[in-house]
């Protein structure tokens, strides 16, 4: 297998890089940057590793060696890699998928306690050395048992969070393409809404967990921050973009809204500074996937595929 070059653009956990060394002929990196443009172009390889914050567009996938085959992306989402150029050159693409279930959904799970509790506001305070006492009035956040969670995109990480949030006391309603059949329904008595736009008017707390595609860019508008309730909070950490990002600022400055919590913006590393102001957002760094064992499941799942690919097998997470 030495005969196949393999490049890594970004820092992998410690063990994945040991495996990667004994299996392959890899280039790892020496610090966490991300490739430029011209040296992701340059990365004259037969297999590339690229993560989130790789554009592997189709200028990118242009200029490639002749000798590029497969991008064994590490991250479930592809996004970020113009599918159908690799397609056209047939190169073949894999991705992550799975192993990163449970983690992003305790981050939905933690977002949603926070932007409702307040807790991101509570911490900056006594940090900050606020903090007079406990007070009858001060820091009035809202239960969240008993209220209503619509999740949008019922996959497995939304299924993930509906079990946690059952467990938390919440009525779970979902908008999907499909009807969960009655099996998965019945484990968390959630509740199918074939329109999307009834299900934010009635929800007290709007979880994204959908993937980010054509179909799903800027899904939730003004038009539809509209529908939400003033005492509603809205939750994302799937993609950035899925959201408005000009109208979720307006809806929250203006008060139209009670809160968010956001994981995840359409611009990152950048982001919003107006978002820095506001006392009623939790913003965390992307850190959906980011346990030791979810990254280094992700790894193995990319080892998996490069094996799969060097032996000409099926590749077990093939997106190309």
């Amino acid at each position: 297998m030495s005969r196949f070059t393999v490049t890594v653009t970004r820092r992998l956990p410690e063990a994945v890089e040991a495996r990667l060394q004994t299996l392959f002929d890899v280039r790892l990196r020496e610090d966490d940057r991300p490739l430029t443009r011209e040296e992701l172009t340059a990365a004259d390889c037969d297999v590339l590793v690229p993560t989130l914050s790789d554009k592997i567009d189709a200028a990118v996938i242009a200029g490639a060696g002749p000798e590029l085959k497969l991008i064994a992306s590490f991250g479930a989402g592809t996004d970020h890699i113009d599918l159908p150029a690799a397609k056209a050159r047939g190169i073949a693409v894999t991705n992550t998928p799975d192993v990163l279930t449970q983690d992003t959904a305790d981050i939905f799970l933690a977002l949603i306690l926070s932007a409702a509790r307040g807790l991101g506001e509570g911490e900056r305070l006594l940090r900050a050395g606020g903090w007079t006492g406990w007070s009858p009035t001060n820091l009035l956040g809202r239960s969240v048992t008993g209220k209503t969670l619509a999740i949008v995109g019922m996959g497995r990480i939304g299924r993930a969070l509906a079990r946690r949030a059952k467990a938390c006391g919440m009525r779970i309603q979902y908008h999907n393409r499909r009807r969960l059949d009655a099996a998965a329904q019945a484990e968390t008595d959630a509740r199918w809404s074939p329109e999307l736009d009834p299900l934010l008017a009635a929800a007290d707390v709007v979880a994204l967990c959908c993937p980010y595609s054509r179909e799903t860019h800027h899904l939730i508008d003004a038009r539809r921050l509209a529908l939400l309730k003033p005492d509603a909070f809205l939750i994302n950490a799937a993609r950035g973009a899925v959201v408005a990002e000009e109208a979720l600022l307006e809806a929250l400055e203006g008060g139209r809204i009670a809160g968010a919590g956001l994981d995840v913006y359409p611009k990152e590393p950048e982001v919003n500074p107006r978002f820095l102001a506001l006392p009623n957002v939790t913003l965390l760094p992307h850190l959906g996937s980011a346990t030791i064992e979810g990254r280094t499941a992700m790894g193995e799942k990319v080892i998996a595929n490069i094996l799969a690919w060097s032996r000409g097998e099926d590749l077990p997470d093939r997106v190309v």
